[in-house]
């Protein structure tokens, strides 16, 4: 597992649990606004925390963790992400998995097997749009199945989008929730500029916090609960 970063303790990750963040290292997206562009531009790679010292970490942390979420980058693109969460599982740890659902078929195989607690999904925006929002061409039948996939999942989970005003416009989240109508919670993340992956788009805002409010009603035609982040 390429491990880039670790943090320690959280309280807010994984809700209702007191866990651990393991930030794996390389992604297959280039969204402009990543406020990780360590772990996704290779010229930025830095060094890998050995797979072993975190496990010997869990151990020890055994009393104080209950749970570990795993995010990036990019997780389902790890060669070894199945057996790595295997073995998170066996020490009794839950496990909430961050992704972009490009990879369906590693989102399907961690529920069949019942690998994960909790699935945290990145929607970019419209599926139109994707290309422009994350810099590669994707195949939109992948990411429809991974949220499929989700909706019908047994585990708890959200759906959530950053919203930069540039990419997405109002009328995008008509089209939003047309993808994801009935799923159990979706977020709206305010675009913060901090360190990000493409540094034009420090310029970059998001809607008001009035405007935010006309969005919710928007969305809650199609999802039970929206929230603003």
């Amino acid at each position: 597992m390429r491990i880039g970063a670790l943090q320690k303790t959280s309280l807010i990750e994984f809700p209702g649990i007191i866990s651990c963040i393991v930030f794996t290292q390389g992604c297959n997206f280039r969204c402009p606004y990543c406020h990780n562009p360590e772990l996704v531009l290779p010229e930025k790679f830095q060094d890998l925390i050995p797979e072993d010292l975190f496990f010997s970490f869990l151990e020890r942390r055994k009393k104080y963790l209950e749970g570990v979420c795993i995010t990036g980058g990019e997780p389902t693109i790890q060669e070894d992400i199945i057996e790595f969460i295997r073995k998170i599982k066996d020490k009794g740890f839950k496990v909430k998995i961050d992704t972009n659902g490009s990879r369906p078929d590693i989102i399907e195989q961690l529920l069949n097997e019942k690998l994960i607690d909790y699935i945290s999904f990145d929607l970019k925006g419209p599926i139109e749009k994707y290309k422009i929002i994350t810099g590669v061409e994707i195949e939109p039948n992948k990411i429809l199945k991974s949220i499929e996939l989700i909706k019908s999942s047994k585990i708890d989970y959200e759906i959530r989008t950053t919203v930069v005003k540039k990419q997405i416009l109002f009328e995008d989240f008509e089209k939003i929730g047309k993808i994801i109508e009935g799923c159990k919670k979706y977020f709206l993340q305010k675009f913060i500029p901090s360190k990000l992956v493409e540094e034009d788009f420090m310029k970059e805002g998001t809607y008001t916090d009035e405007e935010f409010e006309e969005i919710k009603k928007i969305m809650k035609k199609y999802v039970s609960f929206c929230e603003v982040r």
